[in-house]
């Protein structure tokens, strides 16, 4: 086992997922402590095109699985292909951004090779050769603290948004690897056909940085408008309550909460949402939290960094344009 911190950037056609940038900056605090480097790994078809951008946050170099066959993901043929890029680069460490994709990919990874694994964490830190993380519990209410062992690769997924990435330098290249990967029609076994995006084909909300959240108040789907417009000049993302989603004002694929979405982003605008605990949960974790609502009592207000006790109907239309303003 090497000293290399190999961080698996996650792409989605051919757009790299700025989560997996973010890990860029904790992976080379990482490879500060072990004397080694930090090394990448992207898989797809025709990913070569994205490797001078990985290698402008911070990779010395690039392992490239590509393969026409894994164009789209498949968990049984990125499971084969990132173990085999992980062979190659003899790591210590491997990291990956916490997304619907490596939820399904690192157990799978970590069993083939026999590593240790930490999910959705906060903090990572060496400590010899000891690994030790943190991760949220119980809703967020608590912090838990635990240690890979010493003698096994480690895998351990970071929550988004919980570090910055760096300014990139356009003037790095890459030193690229080729990976050989055989598929087979076992890893083939489930194959995707069709991509659809949930809500209307706007941004997922765990993947974007600006997130517009709306509850039952908003009384219908129709005044989702009034987010959407909103989210739009943000840049952002829709969601919603679960009563708003149980009143079927929203698909659940808007959902944020524990029985839906956790999402960690810059910003986050919860509009005629009181704030019930399973809401809370799931996106407490976002860096700026701004509450739009008409009870003051709200338990919204107990986590937002700024409250408005105000009209959703009222205040929200008005953001719009000051938005465009400021942006120039």
């Amino acid at each position: 086992m090497g000293n290399d911190i190999l961080v698996f950037i996650e792409q989605r056609e051919g757009k790299i997922l700025p989560a997996s940038l973010q890990l860029m900056t904790v992976a080379k605090e990482l490879a500060a402590g072990t004397d080694g480097s930090v090394v990448a790994c992207l898989i797809g078809s025709g990913v070569d095109a994205l490797a001078d951008t990985v290698a402008g946050h911070g990779a010395h170099k690039v392992y490239l699985v590509d393969d026409p066959g894994l164009e789209r993901y498949s968990a049984l043929a990125y499971t084969k292909a990132l173990c085999a890029a992980i062979k190659a680069a003899d790591a210590k460490a491997v990291l990956l951004a916490t997304t619907f994709m490596s939820r399904d990919l690192a157990p799978r990874v970590a069993i083939r090779a026999k590593a240790g694994l930490a999910t959705d964490c906060t903090e990572v830190e060496f400590d010899g050769d000891k690994l030790n993380v943190t991760t949220p519990l119980y809703c967020g209410k608590a912090l838990g603290s635990f240690s890979l062992a010493t003698d096994v690769l480690k895998l351990v997924s970071i929550r988004p948004n919980t570090y910055v990435a760096g300014e990139p330098d356009a003037a790095v290249t890459a030193d690229r690897q080729a990976v050989a990967v055989l598929l087979d029609d076992k890893d083939r076994r489930v194959t995707t056909t069709e991509l659809v995006r949930g809500g209307g084909g706007v941004k997922d909300v765990t993947e974007a940085d600006v997130v517009v959240s709306g509850g039952r108040s908003l009384k219908k789907e129709e005044n989702f408008q009034i987010l959407e417009e909103l989210a739009g000049v943000l840049d952002g993302a829709v969601g919603a309550s679960r009563a708003a989603v149980d009143a079927g004002y929203q698909p659940h694929s808007r959902q944020v909460g524990l029985t839906g979405k956790v999402v960690t982003p810059v910003l986050y605008i919860a509009c005629g949402i009181d704030g019930a605990i399973q809401h809370l949960a799931g996106m407490r974790g976002s860096k700026v939290i701004v509450a739009v609502n008409t009870k003051a009592e709200a338990p919204i207000f107990s986590v937002a960094t700024y409250g408005c006790v105000a009209d959703l109907f009222t205040m929200v239309p008005l953001l719009p344009d000051e938005f465009r303003r400021l942006k120039g």
